[in-house]
């Protein structure tokens, strides 16, 4: 059997990097892309790096036949209200380009080619927190009216995924239909890397506390203490990405899925903080912008639809996420001590 060609966009980011890694244990030839050179981490499992802005990169794809294409190259939340139009074109001129790659490929081969595309719960809006908090867990296709550049980008380029793999340019009405791409999304909560320092997001409010504590600065977090969204580790993330690609598509029930692990609320990140590291200073100056961004998502998510269709289930709950994934390696980071206080 011979070997599976993917190409990775996004490669250098916290997604892109446990992916790369994940993906090197599979047999995979593995070609990476990013504005960066790729860390020496994942240097190891690329065969062909291509560094460059991806809508202008595209192009030269056309020679490659790619198996499975994981589009991860992203302009996240709060970079994206600062730059609108730079994310505009970074997220949907981007996605766009490699969907036509994806459609003329699969028809050219009569193969079609799997796209994996990590959305987000930004996909969500509520009016208010009130309406959140009495709505509860949601399901893929309640509340789709994103507050933000990013979650309308996000929304849009699902619709776009489903339009490429069933009815691009109306040929599924053909006599003999071509074969269409493969589009798969999983609307990701707040995802927390163990291995990767946060990056800015407006859900890394969470692992930039614990940051703090373990070095022992001071951290004013960005959002109210009541407030509450879903988490998750990032090895599950990935674990999600590697079981999806792997599902039959007739057993799919439909092309875009969430998936949860656990939510809480900032103050219990903060109670979490302060039973690893007990002199840890953890206060909250909530700032309105990010605030009114993260009160817009979910509190929780509905993930019946993954568990039924793939067998969806996380590895890590609060607490395995907490003691045995994050806790160690950032007292390994940071050199600090196990000093848990007692409940």
């Amino acid at each position: 059997m011979s070997q599976k060609s993917v190409l990775v966009t996004g490669a250098c980011g916290e997604i892109g990097q446990a992916l790369v890694q994940g993906l090197s244990k599979g047999g995979y030839r593995i070609v990476t892309t990013d504005l960066m050179p790729l860390p020496e981490a994942i240097k190891p499992f690329s065969a062909e790096h291509v560094q460059g802005d991806l809508v202008y990169r595209v192009k030269q794809f056309y020679d490659y036949d790619f198996d499975i294409i994981f589009h991860l190259a992203a302009s996240l939340s709060s970079k994206a209200e600062i730059a609108t139009e730079e994310a505009h074109r970074i997220n949907v001129d981007g996605t766009m380009q490699l969907l036509m790659l994806a459609a003329y490929k699969s028809e050219r081969r009569g193969k079609a080619v799997k796209f994996l595309f990590p959305s987000s719960i930004a996909a969500y809006g509520f009016a208010n927190v009130e309406e959140k908090r009495r709505t509860g867990r949601v399901k893929e296709d309640d509340y789709n009216t994103p507050h933000t550049m990013y979650g309308c980008n996000k929304l849009y380029c699902e619709k776009l995924g489903i339009y490429y793999s069933n009815f691009y340019a109306q040929r599924h009405l053909d006599p003999q239909p071509p074969v269409m791409c493969d589009f798969r999304a999983i609307r990701f909560p707040g995802l927390i890397s163990a291995f990767t320092l946060p990056s800015g997001g407006t859900s890394d409010y969470g692992p930039e506390m614990l940051h703090a504590a373990a070095q022992g600065r001071p951290y004013a977090c960005f959002v109210r203490e009541d407030t509450k969204i879903s988490f998750m580790a990032m090895p599950d993330a990935i674990k999600s990405i590697l079981m999806l690609v792997d599902v039959p598509r007739e057993k799919l029930t439909r092309a875009v899925y969430n998936i949860d692990a656990f939510s809480l609320t900032a103050g219990e990140f903060r109670q979490r903080a302060l039973r690893a590291f007990p002199s840890a200073q953890i206060t909250f100056e909530p700032n309105p912008r990010r605030q009114g961004i993260v009160d817009s998502w979910p509190e929780d998510i509905d993930d019946t639809a993954a568990r039924r269709d793939w067998g969806w289930k996380p590895d890590y709950d609060i607490d395995r996420f907490f003691d045995e994934y994050f806790l160690p390696e950032i007292r390994k980071r940071y050199r600090t001590p196990n000093r848990m206080t007692k409940e």
